[in-house]
């Protein structure tokens, strides 16, 4: 993954990238800010939540959907065993897709991870038991997405190697038949 934006590329998307970030950065900024204006737990533990809630069903139904055209869910069967479903779009919608805000959807998933981490050592540091509950719950579902959304990448690659290989494969059979067919 490059560390870089791509230059001289715009935002395709500039209102889902927007949107991608505010729900994370709200969600961060006001864990962190709380404690300087709010002495209730309950209201900090709920807004943080509620805020990790919307980032969380933005990157998975939204975002994730128009910056880089994956998706995923999961269900369970009826033999309670847990099915990861993935969707992307075709490979030619795919390779269309801007470099830049892939770039943002993929830096910022892994770094609220880490940001979330961070702030759980803090609060471990300062024996903060209680703030342990609201990170845990916020890193849980930033974790879910990276996961999620790892595998759904990982899932169109291996789509994609498939179908090169069923084309190349189609392609040398069909010139085999036609050079036979010609003698």
């Amino acid at each position: 993954m490059d560390l870089n934006p791509p230059a001289g590329e715009n935002y395709a998307n500039p209102n889902i990238c927007f949107f991608h970030v505010l729900f994370k950065a709200a969600a961060l900024a006001f864990y962190i800010l709380s404690a300087l204006f709010v002495d209730s737990f309950v209201i900090i533990f709920v807004v943080t939540v509620l805020l990790a809630a919307l980032d969380f069903w933005v990157v998975k139904n939204v975002s994730g959907r128009i910056l880089v055209g994956l998706r995923w869910w999961n269900e369970i069967s009826e033999e309670g065993e847990s099915l990861w479903k993935f969707e992307c779009l075709d490979q030619e919608s795919l390779a269309r897709m801007n470099k830049k805000d892939s770039w943002l959807f993929w830096w910022t998933l892994y770094l609220t991870a880490v940001a979330w981490i961070i702030l759980g050592i803090f609060s471990l540091i300062r024996f903060q038991a209680d703030y342990l509950l609201v990170i845990g719950v916020c890193l849980t579902l930033s974790i879910a997405n990276i996961v999620g959304f790892t595998r759904c990448r990982k899932d169109a690659k291996k789509q994609l190697q498939a179908f090169a290989t069923q084309t190349l494969a189609s392609r040398v059979s069909s010139t085999i038949q036609t050079a036979f067919s010609v003698v």
